[in-house]
């Protein structure tokens, strides 16, 4: 879509700027990588983990840009000097959260035009909003989804996706492509980093959901603690009108005092709550439980096995009741969920159980390796690495994890990153060495899930854990292809030929 407006009303909302040129231009587009910048953009300068906008200002007024918006505090006074007086100067506090509200208005508040269902919490955010999603397209309504794996219109995938929640700029005008394609809602990932980060500044939520908490992206270039991780998701309560959150979890129930302002609806398995899950099976197809929905107790089946199911569809169902769905609605939309990368099972011609799941923490390790042990009538394999530059303390904690619960751990990378993935698999080691569980280190990922599929037989289960829905693996910084599904299938071709 191609926009243009007035520089005015783009900067609708922010406080505080200070100005050198005339505000009566209008801007094409909005820009916050100076490569891309076009003859008439604005050009947002944002200081990122690796890199700074505001060292590439030449660069993007050499480009065409007519509009600067800049960090004061960021700014170098000589780079101000430099720009030429024809070139509208802005100068703000925060420019990623300036970012986030002329992106808004330069998409005319598409999120204000619909109902927007934001999803946080450390487990359980990608599942959620599917079930969300499903549920409500079967009550009739147009959705949108924005989430880890991509974004989609109902089932059509119209933007892939780095970040779990898009920067702020491509987020609203992924909200205005739905909004032009007539979407009445959108259920969408919303990451502590997104929140710390502003990239939903703006955005008008109508309901919030809080999965649970637990430890995870604590490290130099996320977190710096578990405190500023909580704070950073308790963020979304503050945009909403109504929040759901876990009852079960000691985290989600604290947001009641914190943000007395929203309306706080109550679900869970174990403590009192406003939506209860009772009298639960879980099978190494499904999980099913009985649930009140409207004035009946239903039982209510899903296809994603595991005790944590039973919290997501429970989310869901708090969700879609507000919508006005219907029991029959709910149990049909859960008895054919299906989510790329969590707990996938994978249809392959040796009739083997593996399953691809985007576990990626101690916990969530523990907790589908604990799952799939109820069930699994041989042995559970467990596969699975570390992410690189990210979080070192978990990798002994996984590593005893599968150990502990595992019948075999194959140990290998994940997404190196700039890490050697060789050091990063020793750090897991360590953990594992601790119990007395079976184990070998694979680094190469696929020689890892080679080793796996042929050390299995029909009782067994494989768990490939980590990469989830990810079609590739990062290394050095390049993305290289590696789809699980893909490769279990061509191993396997290979050792039938």
């Amino acid at each position: 879509m191609k926009l243009i407006m007035e520089l005015k009303s783009i900067l609708s909302g922010l406080e505080g700027l200070k100005v050198r040129g005339n505000l009566d231009v209008n801007v094409k587009a909005i820009k916050n990588n100076s490569k891309t910048v076009e003859e008439n953009d604005m050009f947002v300068a944002i200081k990122g983990f690796d890199d700074d906008g505001h060292k590439h200002i030449k660069e993007a007024i050499e480009n065409g840009a007519k509009v600067i918006l800049a960090e004061e505090d960021k700014i170098d006074k000589n780079i101000i000097k430099e720009i030429p007086e024809d070139i509208v100067l802005i100068l703000t506090k925060d420019t990623r959260y300036a970012l986030a509200i002329v992106a808004c208005n330069f998409y005319k508040n598409p999120s204000k035009k619909m109902k927007l269902i934001g999803v946080t919490g450390t487990k359980g955010k990608t599942t959620t909003t599917y079930m969300i999603r499903d549920i409500l397209e079967k009550h009739g309504i147009k959705v949108g989804l924005i989430g880890t794996v991509a974004s989609y219109v109902g089932d059509r995938k119209i933007a892939d996706n780095e970040n779990t929640t898009p920067e702020s700029l491509k987020l609203q005008e992924i909200f205005s492509k739905m909004l032009e394609e007539k979407c009445e809602a959108v259920v969408m990932e919303v990451s502590s980093q997104s929140l710390k980060l502003e990239r939903v500044a703006g955005c008008d939520f109508d309901i919030g959901v809080f999965t649970n908490f637990a430890e995870d992206h604590i490290s130099s270039k996320e977190h710096p603690d578990m405190e500023d991780y909580f704070n950073s998701k308790v963020k979304l309560f503050k945009m909403c009108k109504k929040g759901f959150i876990n009852a079960d979890d000691v985290y989600s129930i604290m947001l009641p005092k914190l943000v007395p302002e929203c309306q706080f609806t109550s679900y869970g398995i174990d403590n009192h709550c406003d939506l209860l899950a009772k009298d639960i099976t879980v099978t190494n197809q499904y999980a099913d439980f009985k649930v009140k929905i409207g004035d009946k107790n239903e039982r209510v089946k899903v296809s994603i096995p595991g005790r944590f199911s039973v919290y997501n569809s429970l989310a869901a169902i708090a969700v879609a009741m507000q919508f006005g769905c219907n029991s029959e609605e709910i149990k049909g939309a859960l008895e054919n969920i299906r989510v790329p990368g969590r707990s996938e099972l994978v249809d392959n011609k040796l009739g083997l159980t593996i399953m691809i799941d985007y576990a990626h923490t101690p916990e969530s390790l523990e907790k589908i390796l604990s799952a799939v042990k109820i069930y699994t009538k041989g042995r559970v394999i467990s596969v699975f690495g570390c992410g690189g530059d990210r979080d070192k303390n978990k990798r002994p904690m996984m590593g005893e994890v599968s150990g502990r619960v595992a019948d075999y751990t194959i140990i290998t990378s994940d997404n190196p990153r700039t890490e050697n993935p060789e050091e990063i698999v020793k750090d897991i080691e360590e953990g594992i060495k601790k119990t007395n569980g079976k184990y070998e280190c694979i680094v190469d990922r696929k020689e890892a899930i080679r080793k796996a599929i042929k050390m299995a037989n029909k009782r067994d289960m494989i768990v490939l854990a980590g990469k989830g829905h990810e079609q590739y693996q990062e290394i050095n910084k390049k993305r290289e292809p590696f789809d699980e599904s893909e490769i279990v299938n061509n191993i396997i071709e290979e050792m039938m030929q």
